[in-house]
């Protein structure tokens, strides 16, 4: 009997751990419709940024993006332009360096300002110097993008994914997924695809 009992503990036990193992899996990360939570993080002019600093936003497109990943330097302009279009109506965006800075030296405080000066960023340039940002977001990619809209209950995730179909050429993009987005947020309209794969370089830890 007493060894029935232990067979059927470890089994119970072998269940209770696949189960964790796979709720962990996923709750990583926000799910469209979950609540952000808000964050205070060191901008590249040494100043503390967060979402509550918007009281006249509508909502944000934060962009976790890096200095040295090719893939989010190719979307460099394109972010601007995302900031330049859609900041005035509302939804500004809010660029955050998830790196670890011993893996990419490049992608240190100094060399955020730097390559913020050179490309003339219209939006701030945040560092998760904790890495504690990224991952409560499940960004895994630079760029990774998250499009949260602000209502009473906070702010609500929209849109996770990539910026559009083609990191090669901006010429040659067919479908704008984060424009797309919040357009339908500011008519009102549900995102017609609040999900895509994002493309880029893995986050460094």
């Amino acid at each position: 009997m007493k060894k029935v009992i232990k067979v059927i503990s470890g089994g119970l036990l072998v269940l209770l751990i696949s189960a964790f193992t796979v709720n962990a899996t996923k709750s990583n990360g926000y799910k469209i419709g979950d609540i952000a939570e808000d964050f205070s993080l060191k901008n590249i002019d040494g100043k503390m940024v967060s979402m509550a600093d918007y009281n006249d936003a509508k909502g944000f497109i934060i962009t976790f993006t890096c200095n040295t990943c090719p893939y989010a330097v190719m979307y460099e302009d394109r972010i601007i332009e995302l900031n330049k279009k859609y900041a005035p109506k509302g939804y500004p965006v809010i660029a955050i360096m998830p790196n670890n800075i011993d893996v990419k030296p490049g992608d240190a405080l100094p060399e955020m300002k730097k390559r913020a000066g050179e490309k003339g960023f219209n939006f701030p340039y945040l560092i998760d110097e904790s890495q504690a940002v990224y991952p409560k977001f499940g960004a895994t990619k630079t760029p990774h993008i998250f499009v949260l809209e602000k209502t009473s209950k906070g702010n609500v995730v929209k849109y996770i994914g990539a910026i559009d179909d083609n990191y090669k050429d901006a010429s040659a993009v067919t479908t704008k997924y984060v424009e797309a987005a919040v357009d339908a947020l500011l008519n009102g309209k549900e995102v017609p695809q609040p999900e895509t794969k994002a493309i880029g370089c893995s986050i460094k830890v």
